[in-house]
């Protein structure tokens, strides 16, 4: 943990640790066991059961065979696990075995990687660390590296460690202390020599470059992948903006398209980040169309660039591989920062801070050098190595998985139940609420990324800033759920008019802003969206004395279907659900008993005797609900009651 939560060290399940020990079999017999991270693990937050205990003697017979595939040697791995139900151990597994010391350490750290990913960075490694470390060459990880790895030491046993060159850096020890010391003393020395160097020269850019919230939407549609765009299917990202004086000075180099285009740090980083970002241009606020345009062409020719950089390596390999999607993981963007994309949130963020990491190694490097990294063909072998790939995890997709929905009044009731149930689906939620402490307390109930927003919905300024959070958070949005709203009664030839106002400001003009601002990021997008209404039965079966509340809300049932029609040929469904009769701080203070005394019934009947199923209806049934209308691709301007059958039962 000390090494996991240090990101000079190593970032997200990169890096492993190991120890050599005995225990006792299912037979009771002491047997070698080497207890070694287990793969992907993050170890900043690593427990036991992030370890895997592997027989060491039948991984140590390995080292004299002539040759063993990758599969084998996993299978090799597993099959000498003393607990089955282990994580798969470290791609490294056999570089700790081979390795006779009791406790190693590896990472990549920032400072070792910017000395050695130098064309002279075997001589640069020598001439600092003497004769305290072995210089392995670079070698893909598994047996080959092992094997290289354990021929150095067995020729310079005196050493503390090893520097693979280009990969990172192997501490070992008789004990876990000796061990993480040396890794600490040798990143150092490699430390104390960067910092100095060459100037930076910085290119000229726009006046004006464009916010985050509204570049955002445009790389996030641009990157998405269409599986059927006549279908409206896409396979899109979620994006983490990075930005800060470091970042804007390494994208705002004048030798940008050199240096980061050069690959890797290291080769473990290239499943999260390909082995290259996408440069686009400077996004000028004052020509944003010529900016998109520029945007699309740099991207359409990152694509290109990756299809022949598979068909060219892929004929290398005896077993085809099938290609991953081209799209980036990382985009520059001059003046601006960067975006890390991923399939979550989570994701996201891990390829933005990978981001972030190369930029402190590529900074250093260049600093003291000039910045190298593996062969291109050497990236393509361990982007499409399995074992690497594994670390990724390939489970099925949760339906809403990649996109991002919002909920106004999503702090409680109905709304606090929706922003859970899209979560569940694998949504990024954000959740809008008047009420900014309610707002955090159910964001943070949802867990994850949840975002919580502090918003006034009859505020457009406020919507507005509330969607470029959404935007500068996630990168877009797909779902929004308008929700907010409160209930006004009275008889409508008496009502004030100031009352009939404030209602149609919170549940008519609210929603329209809500709308206004979602549809013009989902435009921006051009992958679709969604957008869901709160209605009432009132719009549909007014009661007495509601008018006040009713009136708005019908109007809001028209504004739905408004919606459907005018931007359906962008992709955009609009629908509304019709709940009735739930319990929420709608009916606060006396108001559920005022409106069941209103249709003559007593409270019971009124939410649940007087519907065709003698149910009553929950926030949960509601939110269901709008899970529903947000996974109907062709259902538009449709209405779905959630009433248990109070308009079909013609209630009193």
């Amino acid at each position: 943990r000390l090494i996991g939560g240090d990101p000079r060290l190593v970032l997200h399940g990169g890096g492993n640790t190991s120890f050599k020990t005995h225990a006792r079999d299912t037979f009771g017999d002491d047997v070698a066991v080497l207890w070694v991270k287990g793969s992907g693990r993050d170890m900043a937050a690593i427990g036991p059961e992030g370890f895997s205990a592997v027989r060491l003697d039948p991984l140590r017979r390995l080292e004299a065979l002539d040759s063993l595939g990758d599969d084998e040697i996993a299978n090799v791995a597993r099959q000498n696990l003393l607990d089955g139900a282990s994580p798969d151990p470290s791609v490294e597994t056999l570089l700790h075995a081979f390795l006779p010391h009791a406790y190693i350490d590896h990472t990549h750290a920032t400072a070792v990687l910017a000395v050695t990913d130098q064309a002279d960075g075997a001589g640069r490694c020598a001439e600092l660390y003497g004769g305290s470390m072995g210089i392995v060459p670079y070698v893909k990880p598994g047996l080959g590296l092992a094997r290289a790895a354990a021929e150095v030491y067995a020729k310079h046993p005196e050493v503390e460690g090893l520097i693979l060159l280009k990969h990172g850096v192997v501490t070992f020890g008789d004990g876990a202390r000796e061990a993480y010391e040396r890794m600490i003393a040798q990143v150092s020395r490699a430390e104390a020599t960067l910092g100095r160097g060459r100037k930076k020269v910085f290119k000229a850019l726009p006046t004006r470059i464009a916010p985050v919230a509204r570049v955002a939407p445009v790389l996030r549609g641009l990157a998405a992948v269409a599986v059927d765009a006549g279908e409206g299917l896409y396979e899109r990202f979620v994006l983490a903006f990075r930005g800060g004086k470091k970042v804007l000075s390494y994208v705002g180099g004048a030798d940008l398209h050199r240096y980061s285009q050069v690959g890797v740090v290291t080769p473990d980083h290239t499943i999260r980040t390909k082995n290259t970002p996408l440069i686009v241009p400077p996004p000028d606020a004052d020509a944003f169309d010529a900016f998109c345009a520029g945007a699309r062409a740099a991207l359409e020719k990152y694509v290109a660039a990756y299809h022949d950089y598979f068909a060219r390596h892929n004929a290398r390999h005896a077993t085809p591989n099938t290609e991953l999607d081209p799209m980036p993981r990382v985009i520059l963007a001059p003046g601006l920062g960067l975006f890390g994309l991923g399939a979550s949130a989570n994701a996201a963020r891990i390829a933005a801070d990978i981001a972030e990491n190369t930029i402190d190694v590529i900074a250093h490097a260049e600093a003291i050098g000039r910045f190298e990294s593996v062969s291109e063909a050497e990236m393509f072998d361990v982007e499409y190595w399995p074992p690497e790939q594994a670390k990724l995890g390939h489970a099925a997709e949760r339906p809403l998985e990649r996109h991002v929905a919002v909920v106004t009044g999503g702090a409680k009731g109905i709304g606090a139940a929706t922003a859970a149930a899209f979560a569940a689906q694998g949504a990024e939620v954000a959740v809008l609420d008047l009420d900014a402490a309610a707002a955090k307390k159910c964001a943070a109930s949802i867990g994850g990324a949840a975002l919580a927003i502090a918003c006034d919905v009859t505020d457009r300024g406020s919507v507005e800033a509330a969607m470029g959070r959404v935007c500068e958070t996630f990168g877009g949005l797909d779902i929004v759920v308008s929700n907010a709203g409160a209930a006004w009664q009275g008889r409508i030839g008496e009502v004030d008019d100031k009352v009939l106002r404030q209602s149609f400001e919170l549940n008519f003009f609210a929603p329209q802003s809500v709308a206004r601002a979602a549809v013009a990021v989902m435009r921006a997008q051009g992958t679709g969206g969604v957008l869901l209404f709160n209605a009432s039965k009132q719009a549909l079966d007014p009661g007495p004395g509601f008018g006040p509340y009713g009136l708005p809300k019908a109007a809001t049932l028209a504004l739905a279907r408004q919606y459907a029609i005018d931007y359906g040929a962008d992709g955009i469904r609009s629908n509304a659900v019709n709940a009735d009769r739930v319990r929420t701080g709608l009916y606060a203070d006396g108001m559920l008993e005022e409106r069941a005394k209103a249709r003559g019934l007593s409270v019971a009947e009124y939410l649940a005797g007087a519907n065709l199923l003698k149910r009553e209806v929950r926030v949960d049934d509601v939110a269901q609900a709008f899970v529903s209308l947000a996974l109907a691709r062709k259902t538009t301007g449709a209405v779905l009651a959630v009433d248990g059958g109070n308009i079909a039962a013609a209630p009193r």
